[in-house]
């Protein structure tokens, strides 16, 4: 005798806490195949960590730079490379990089002075594209992008976060309040388009009360646990109904919901909320606490996209703590290596922080906030000195929900750094044919660090 065909109005019953649940057999299929299943329990996290004053200037950023050792550079490539000096700070947590790396946009000649590594390098790294030729000003550093970045894009793409509505599609956050200038570009690095900046919270008070003002409320997630374990025994029960495609469907989506009725049942464990905190003038321990608070609101489901900036694009910040005297950006123009070599390894010590702080929550499975991310590090250009915008450095940190491998050097002198931009987002799991434009487009990824 056949099986009867799984109709698609077939409903699966159950009573969770009084209440009669009846699902769809094509409403489980969908719940059970999309990203906001998962998303609810662990999906990826994205974010951007962004230093002001590139790299200290060596060879490999022209003749003008020469005479300094490559500091930045590992000396082996593929997995399980020797930190250097400013990658120490991050070697506790294994992050892959990718060096070479340059802008392949084309720049127009007018108007004059887009070439800029400020502006330029800046672009291409987070958005992808050149800055906007119109209402573009060298002299007065007036200057907007043409599309968002990477963290907008991401926390804007329909399928990221899917049908799961996050309580901030983003947090744009920042640490030293020293300013090039007091207007425009100078003061974020995260963009929703053209003159459409997101100004970072600096403050940990303010953040605190933006994260933990409300009370943070998982019960939601712990009924959505009772909404999937009223109907599993009616979907086993219909299993043994069907006929063998249908019953080796629903079999792989029951073992699916029990994987994911297991985790929402433990969803919020980890959502603690901290002490509120004080502020602080050290560029270290503020960049601990707000990465603390960061940690909190990502452990708490509140978000799974940041950007952190440090410090701001041609920063002025003042490194007085390692005897250096004057603002940074006046310090790197002067030529002055050893300082400049010092102001950017504080600021990967920083960055080692940030990393560190994502790596101590873990959920009930064992895996941590670092685990399920992807944190792409870099900065404004190659070096500061002249400008260069070779040799831009770019970091991949955590492991992309075991979509990155971690601890891996890839060298590709001259190479396109959108197809850096490809790899994270493949790394996020958002499929990604293509990324950049005007010249810098390609669909090539680093296989070499995607799993």
């Amino acid at each position: 005798m056949a099986r009867p065909m799984l109709s698609r109005r077939t409903f699966l019953r159950g009573v969770a806490a009084g209440t009669t649940v009846a699902l769809a057999v094509p409403t489980l299929e969908a719940m059970l195949g999309s990203r906001e299943a998962d998303a609810a329990v662990g999906g990826p996290i994205f974010g951007v960590f962004f230093w002001g004053g590139g790299l200290p200037w060596h060879d490999g950023h022209g003749a003008a730079q020469a005479g300094h050792p490559d500091i930045w550079t590992p000396k082996e490539t593929g997995a399980g490379y020797t930190p250097t000096e400013l990658l120490a700070p991050l070697a506790p947590h294994q992050p892959s990089v990718i060096t070479g790396l340059t802008p392949h946009t084309q720049v127009p000649p007018n108007p004059p002075g887009q070439e800029d590594g400020h502006m330029r390098g800046f672009m291409v790294s987070m958005t992808g594209d050149r800055v906007r030729p119109e209402g573009f000003d060298h002299p007065s550093h007036t200057l907007t992008a043409l599309r968002p970045t990477l963290d907008q894009y991401v926390a804007k793409h329909p399928d990221f976060y899917g049908l799961e509505s996050p309580r901030f599609r983003s947090l744009v956050l920042g640490a030293s309040s020293a300013r090039f200038h007091d207007y425009g570009h100078w003061n974020a690095i995260s963009y929703n388009g053209p003159d459409n900046l997101n100004l970072p919270v600096m403050d940990p008070g303010q953040l605190f009360d933006l994260l933990f003002g409300v009370q943070t409320d998982t019960s939601s997630l712990k009924k959505r646990a009772l909404l999937l374990d009223a109907v599993l025994e009616d979907a086993k029960s219909l299993s043994a109904r069907v006929g063998a495609e249908d019953k080796q469907r629903i079999e792989a989506h029951l073992e699916h919901l029990n994987a994911v009725k297991t985790r929402l049942e433990h969803s919020g464990e980890a959502c603690v909320a901290p002490a509120k905190p004080g502020n602080t003038a050290d560029l270290i321990a503020k960049t601990d606490i707000m990465a603390g608070l960061l940690a909190a609101a990502l452990a708490c489901n509140m978000t799974r996209v940041f950007s952190f900036m440090l410090t701001s694009p041609a920063t002025t910040h003042v490194f007085a703590n390692l005897g250096v005297p004057n603002d940074f950006h006046a310090t790197v123009h002067a030529g002055a290596w050893d300082q400049t070599r010092a102001g950017i390894l504080y600021q990967m010590q920083a960055f080692g922080t940030f990393l560190g702080k994502l790596a101590s929550v873990s959920d009930p499975t064992g895996a941590t906030l670092l685990d399920r991310a992807v944190v792409f590090g870099l900065s404004e250009y190659g070096e500061g000195f002249q400008h260069s915008v070779s040799e831009m450095p770019c970091v991949l940190a955590g492991g992309g929900a075991g979509r990155i491998k971690r601890n891996v050097h890839v060298r590709d002198p001259g190479g396109n750094i959108s197809k850096a931009h490809v790899t994270m987002l493949r790394g996020i799991g958002l499929e990604t044919p293509s990324f950049g434009w005007n010249g810098g487009e390609t669909s090539e990824a680093f296989g070499d660090i995607l799993v």
